[in-house]
């Protein structure tokens, strides 16, 4: 069977390329949908459907810029209601792509509308099935989304629902089948994917804690629910653009990208109230940066992190982007529905300083500095790594503000006196540090390369026992 996984590492997504027989299908396409038409152009065939498994909420999908660009049918499975044209499946529903054979499998409790899509190929034998947020790799998908939307829809109503679709639609299915998720390691929709992207059915029956064949429902519910944190707040935002409908990504494109000098770039963000996004390297952000611009740098998971900090997409934002790097930039934020940007700073920093106006740094010190100044000041140390990376190891006093919640714990980062701030690496550390200077707080340094620096050092590290590590 010719399918093809397109993976996009930095949301952590994986859409499908079906083609047979001079006919293809798309599964849960990303917003650029230039590549998959160019792919069919290149097969010589015609996209005839783009199937989704479900209204994503960590990504805006791509289907309705590539139905009117196509003419493909979108499909979406039984209870969908989206607000513009679709075709909605019944549960068992068959359509064909030249010699292959796509049956439509409802299965709610991710959303109520999750499908998954059986493959067969041109023999009629079953080869794989692409499952969306219902069945990854080590994992399933979380069942807390929709209670943004309505309120009955619980997380245990949900989580209810989802442990009998595993039993009753997926389970029977033979070992040998692959399995073909939406997501992988890194992604918000579940909590502990596996690196694999792919496997088989029978080796996820094994490995899979989900898919215990003697767990109880009671426990599926515990197990799943347990650890689970709140999903990203740019969430429901995004579900509501899949069902609704949103601009065509190329007036999108034709709006952001504006190239503009420091002085207009200043005035239109004093007049907008528009954010100043710096996406280039952390290292250049930390050396010079417009004063209360956010760095969120491409070269991390950059999507996720501006859903996750800015929270509206509707935000203005003007963009401080690494020359060539401004139609990528573009794109990525648009795929998680960041549709507002409003131009980018023509000639980068180097045009800001130029101009004659302001810049400002983060103080930033080696590891082997900071071990060194943390024996003689004993100054407050912040670690800005998620909860888990925290418990596993630890600078001994440190307290823990994780980049995700550094809004909701700002009372907790030290107002008076120097303190050190770090992450795993140095990249979130230095978004932190740039959302804190745009509040006011100057007083914290950074540490380069962060706690992977700083556990090649004599700094005492503990463990969630207490004991040194």
């Amino acid at each position: 069977m010719k399918i093809e996984q397109i993976y996009t590492g930095c949301i952590a997504q994986a859409a499908y390329y079906l083609e047979s027989n001079g006919e293809a299908a798309i599964f849960d396409p990303l917003r650029e949908v230039q590549p998959y038409i160019e792919k069919a152009a290149k097969d010589n065939a015609a996209i005839k459907y783009i199937f989704e498994t479900h209204f994503h909420a960590d990504f805006v999908s791509g289907h309705l810029d590539l139905a009117k660009k196509t003419g493909a049918k979108i499909i979406y499975g039984p209870t969908a209601k989206p607000d513009f044209e679709a075709h909605i499946a019944t549960d068992g529903e068959v359509f064909k792509v030249g010699n292959y054979s796509i049956k439509t499998i409802h299965t709610p409790g991710h959303t109520l509308e999750s499908t998954c899509y059986l493959l067969n190929d041109e023999n009629g034998k079953l080869h794989g099935i692409i499952t969306g947020d219902t069945l990854f790799i080590g994992d399933v998908g979380r069942p807390d989304l929709a209670q943004s939307l309505t309120e009955e829809l619980t997380q245990e109503v949900l989580a209810s629902h989802l442990y009998d679709s595993l039993r009753n639609k997926i389970m029977p299915l033979p070992d040998d089948i692959i399995v073909y998720p939406s997501h992988g390691a890194g992604s918000a929709c579940g909590k502990n994917m596996s690196k694999e992207t792919t496997d088989t059915l029978g080796n996820q029956k094994k490995t899979n804690y989900a898919l215990r064949p003697d767990m109880t429902k009671e426990e599926f519910i515990k197990e799943l629910l347990d650890g689970l944190g709140a999903p990203p707040a740019y969430f429901p935002q995004n579900v509501m653009l899949n069902i609704k409908g949103y601009e065509s990504l190329d007036a999108v494109m034709d709006k952001a990208l504006k190239p503009l000098t420091p002085a207009l770039l200043k005035d239109v963000a004093q007049n907008s109230g528009a954010i100043v996004l710096d996406v280039r390297p952390q290292d250049d952000f930390v050396a010079g940066h417009i004063p209360s611009s956010i760095f969120i740098g491409l070269n991390g998971s950059f999507a996720p992190w501006v859903g996750a900090l800015i929270r509206d997409v509707n935000q203005p934002l003007l963009l401080v982007v690494p020359e060539g790097k401004e139609t990528e930039a573009v794109t990525r934020l648009s795929r998680v529905g960041f549709d507002n940007v409003l131009g980018y700073l023509e000639g980068g920093i180097e045009a800001w300083v130029n101009a004659g106006f302001e810049t400002d740094t983060i103080r930033s010190v080696s590891p082997e500095a900071f071990a060194e100044g943390l024996a003689e000041n004993n100054l407050p140390v912040v670690d800005s790594r998620k909860p888990g990376e925290f418990c596993s190891g630890y600078v001994d006093g440190a307290v823990n503000i994780p980049l995700d919640f550094v809004n909701e714990q700002l009372a907790e980062v030290p107002a008076q006196g120097d303190f050190y701030l770090h992450c795993a690496g140095g990249y979130r550390s230095v978004i932190m540090a740039s959302i804190l200077k745009a509040r006011g707080y100057h007083n914290m340094i950074n540490i380069e390369k962060g706690f992977g620096g700083i556990k090649q050092t004599n700094v005492k590290i503990t463990t969630p026992a207490g004991q040194p590590a």
